[in-house]
């Protein structure tokens, strides 16, 4: 059963300065309990592509064209009201910053308490329990404990444990994680991302997981959408894009994560920098950055789908195997 169905979006934003092409057209549909990774460096629209979902994009930006259908509803064109009804009920995110979730004047339990009652008529004991036994579940020792905690009581990854608990308290049906382990260490990355799988796994929660990190997702998503300058440049089963990249960017990505090389091999690094998005080169977005750029790179490469569903928008797709 398709959850989400992403078609053409395109959200721009009106700057003094020009248009800035933030998501360009975007496509992408997600299944019940599959999890996408969402890939690209910063600026390449990634976070605003999730952002366009819940309806969090404030001017000068706006959804521009496309459609979002959420089990067959345009989120595009909903009400305000509806969307906000849908937000942390049916519809959750998970952000960078933990704090961006949790107040820090407010306990855990109090917090917890109210994104339940927020979206369900049930008793506050009801809601105090459920709170408790959503801590256990992401791995909080002593949720009793915890829930009288304030923020500032707890260690990072401690608080990103939280935040994806209050994701998930309502049961959603689709879960959107915006770079959650950016700012923690490889162990607690490790943990935090075993966490959000196994409940993805048990409640068939749906889950978009945006990254600048390719080994994140490597064990994590059934499969990924690599996003360069606002666009999709290439998508796929994870093992696929992951053992044959097929984008001169998603070659390069790659090649930088130490895990995808041979020990003692020099990590590739991609010449040049993120083209700035007010002016962006004409024809492929990545051409300035690629050893393959020719003539015809001046032309804008459409999106093409093989019969295994390897998508990629290229006019020199690679075919060499990466590097075990």
């Amino acid at each position: 059963m398709t959850i989400l169905a992403v078609d053409s979006l395109k959200t721009h934003f009106f700057t003094r300065a020009g248009v800035v092409r933030a998501v360009d057209g975007v496509s992408f549909s997600l299944g019940q309990g599959e999890v996408m990774g969402l890939v690209g460096e910063s600026g390449s629209g990634k976070s605003v592509t999730g952002f366009s979902i819940l309806g969090l994009v404030d001017p000068p930006g706006r959804v521009v064209e496309g459609s979002m259908l959420f089990h067959g509803e345009d989120l595009v064109t909903m009400p305000t009201r509806e969307i906000r009804a849908l937000r942390g009920s049916r519809i959750a995110m998970i952000f960078q910053d933990p704090m961006m979730t949790l107040n820090p004047v407010l306990r855990i339990d109090t917090q917890m308490i109210e994104a339940i009652l927020a979206h369900e008529k049930v008793s506050r004991k009801e809601a105090l329990k459920r709170a408790c036994d959503g801590l256990a579940q992401v791995g909080i020792p002593s949720p009793e404990q915890r829930l009288r905690n304030y923020p500032h009581q707890l260690s990072g990854g401690m608080r990103q444990r939280v935040a994806i608990a209050i994701a998930f308290l309502n049961n959603p049906d689709l879960v959107i994680a915006d770079e959650p382990t950016t700012a923690l260490d490889v162990t607690i990355q490790a943990q935090i991302v075993h966490v959000a799988q196994n409940l993805c796994r048990e409640r068939g929660t749906a889950l978009i997981w945006i990254t600048h990190d390719l080994a994140v997702v490597a064990g994590l998503a059934d499969h990924i959408a690599v996003m360069y300058a606002g666009r999709v440049v290439e998508a796929g089963q994870t093992d696929d894009v992951i053992d044959r990249p097929r984008h001169p960017y998603t070659v390069g990505l790659l090649g930088s994560v130490p895990s995808a090389n041979r020990r003692g091999q020099r990590l590739t690094q991609i010449p040049g920098m993120t083209p700035n998005m007010l002016s962006l080169p004409e024809g492929c977005a990545f051409r300035d950055r690629c050893t393959h750029n020719d003539e015809r790179c001046k032309e804008s490469p459409e999106i093409t789908t093989d019969s295994g569903g390897h998508a990629i928008r290229c006019f020199h797709p690679q075919y060499e195997k990466a590097p075990a």
